[in-house]
Order: C-alpha cells, then sequence, then structure tokens
C-alpha cells in the first residue's frame, strides 16, 4: 500500500515563475490529505493529474497567506464540480471565519458538507485518528502561531506463517488472536509460541511536516525516528541573523534537526525567492546530514516498508 508524499509548491512567501508556495500531497493507501495550500494548488493538482475530489482532509499549519491563499479557490472548484462528499479542514481557529466570510461575500452555498477542526499551539495535539492512520500536531516557533503535523501509519499485526496453519489445523476464529500475540494450544497440551506461527510484524510508517519555523531542537524527541521529515530551509545559513529575525531556518539548521532526530530521510523547501540554483543549500544541509533532498514540484517520496525484528 503507497505512503507517498508529493510535492506541489516549495517556494517561500512569493511565488515564482518556477515555484509556487508551500502544498504537499499525502497519500497513504490511496487515501489523499492535503498539507498546506498556498497560492496554485488546485492548478497543481491539476498539472499532477492529481483529482482534487479525492481530497477529504486539509492540514493548515498557519495563517500567513502562502500556507492558504490557495484554499478559497480549490473550495469553490469542488464545489463547481459537484462535490457532494464532506470535506474535513484542520487549522488555526481563525480559519474558519475567514473561508465563510468569502463564501457568503461571493453568496456561495455549498454543494457538500465543510467542517472545520482546529487546533491549539502550547503543545502536541491528536487530530485525527482511523484505522488507517493518526495525525498530531508539531508545535513550532514562527512569528505567528504554527504546527506542522505528525503522520503516522496505525500500528500493524503480526502476519501469519500460511503453512503453519495448515499444519497445526488453526481454525480460522483463532487467528486474529495469534495476530495479536496469543499462542495456540494443540490437542495434546503443546503449546505453539504466536512468535513461531506468525512473521515480522510490519513497521508503521510516518511523516513529519515542518513548516515556518526557526531553529527549533524542542521538536526532536515528538519526531524522533521518522521515516520521512520535511522540514524548512528558507536561506543559507549565512544568513543565519536574517533568518532568526523572520523566525525561519537555513538549510544548516533543518539538518542538524534531522540529525539530532535520527530521521531516516530529510527533504528542505520553503526557499527564499532570492535562490534560482538552489544546489547550495542542498550541499548545506548534506554536509550535516547526507540523506537530504530538495523539494521539487511534482516529485514524489516513497515511504517504503520495512519489517520488524523476529522477536
Amino acid at each position: 500500500m503507497p505512503f507517498q508524499l508529493t510535492i506541489l509548491g516549495c517556494n517561500s512567501a512569493i511565488p515564482t515563475t518556477e515555484r509556487k508556495p508551500t502544498a504537499q500531497l499525502l497519500n497513504v493507501a490511496e487515501r489523499f490529505f492535503l498539507i498546506d495550500c498556498g497560492e496554485g494548488t488546485q492548478l497543481q493538482l491539476r498539472k499532477y493529474k492529481i483529482k482534487m475530489q479525492h481530497i477529504h482532509h486539509i492540514f493548515i499549519s498557519h495563517l500567513h497567506g502562502d500556507h492558504y491563499f490557495g484554499l478559497i479557490g480549490l473550495i469553490s472548484t469542488m464545489h463547481l464540480l459537484g462535490r457532494e462528499k464532506e470535506l474535513h479542514i484542520y487549522s488555526p481557529p481563525e480559519l474558519k471565519e475567514i473561508i465563510y466570510l468569502q463564501l457568503a461575500a461571493s453568496k456561495t452555498e455549498l454543494k457538500y458538507p465543510l467542517f472545520f477542526h482546529s487546533f491549539g499551539f502550547d503543545k502536541p495535539q491528536l487530530i485525527m485518528e482511523n484505522s488507517k492512520l493518526s495525525v498530531e500536531t508539531i508545535p513550532l516557533n514562527h512569528s505567528l502561531p504554527c504546527c506542522g503535523f505528525l503522520f503516522k501509519e496505525s500500528p500493524k499485526l503480526r502476519r501469519m506463517k500460511k503453512h503453519l496453519i495448515e499444519r497445526y489445523n488453526i481454525p480460522l476464529d483463532k487467528i486474529q488472536g495469534i495476530k495479536e500475540g496469543n499462542d495456540f494450544v494443540l490437542e495434546s497440551g503443546e503449546v505453539i509460541s504466536h512468535l513461531e506461527l506468525t512473521r515480522p510484524v510490519q513497521k508503521s510508517r510516518s511523516f513529519a511536516f515542518c513548516s515556518d519555523t526557526s531553529y527549533y531542537p524542542q521538536i526532536v524527541p515528538q519526531i524522533k525516528g521518522v521515516d520521512l521529515l520535511y522540514h524548512e530551509a528558507t536561506f543559507l545559513h549565512e544568513l543565519k541573523e536574517r533568518a532568526e529575525q523572520t523566525k525561519h531556518s537555513t538549510a544548516k539548521e533543518a539538518a542538524m534537526i534531522a540529525d539530532q532526530a535520527q530521521v531516516k530521510n530529510l527533504v528542505i523547501g520553503h526557499y527564499s525567492q532570492r535562490y534560482f540554483d538552489l544546489n547550495p543549500l542542498l550541499n548545506e544541509a548534506q554536509s550535516i546530514f547526507p540523506s537530504t533532498s530538495l523539494a521539487v514540484e511534482g516529485e514524489t517520496h516513497e515511504i517504503i516498508r520495512s519489517y520488524g525484528a523476529d522477536s
């Protein structure tokens, strides 16, 4: 089952002809989650042939325009295309009023239910959970209240060894319990361990989205060991003072966070418009955290499933 991140926008506040503001799409088992919705996001969805009507959950990190100015247009287009399925938006509380004011000004009555779920910024919150996935906020340090998001697959069960089901004639109604950790007792009284009967668990995959923030090591415990980390890298470290003034990060600082958190892979983005060539940003980050790549619009980052130890 896929666990894929597609970059839709990778620039900071001002878009260029080559790069749009922040927007990403996470595909978890063919369930689609839009993360931030900068100006032009719906055009990017069309450009990369992503069906916007398949998106049912949108996460907005904060209320700087480059992270949500594309939202009212996307909501409107979904309406004009005849959407009927509900749409859920997870955001700072003020966004609900902003969107409904825009809808009221245009006398638009949506054809589909729209639900807002607000969150705070003081501590991590579980804001969404279903059978496939959970989403937590990651409080960040920016000039406006801002949260990133931690997406984690639900824990997986161990897998039955099919040939042992036949060998021990295990009833179907016992299989779920064995996967969950129960041993199996033969008619002779012999106990067959669930570890012998099952294969290693499939490790749950994870993605941490760290939107606009200054260098903020306080997030390290929450994102420890994630498979993929996106962290803003607006400036080169030579502009560290500018980064501190604007509550942004440098490429070096993003890599330091990735290194401290021992993540598997890092993607950097939210580039200042001053950078036409992004390789210096990449090189700076890779000097500290080699497993770093650039956020490039249209590119997809696949998180491959791995397996735990057989114990």
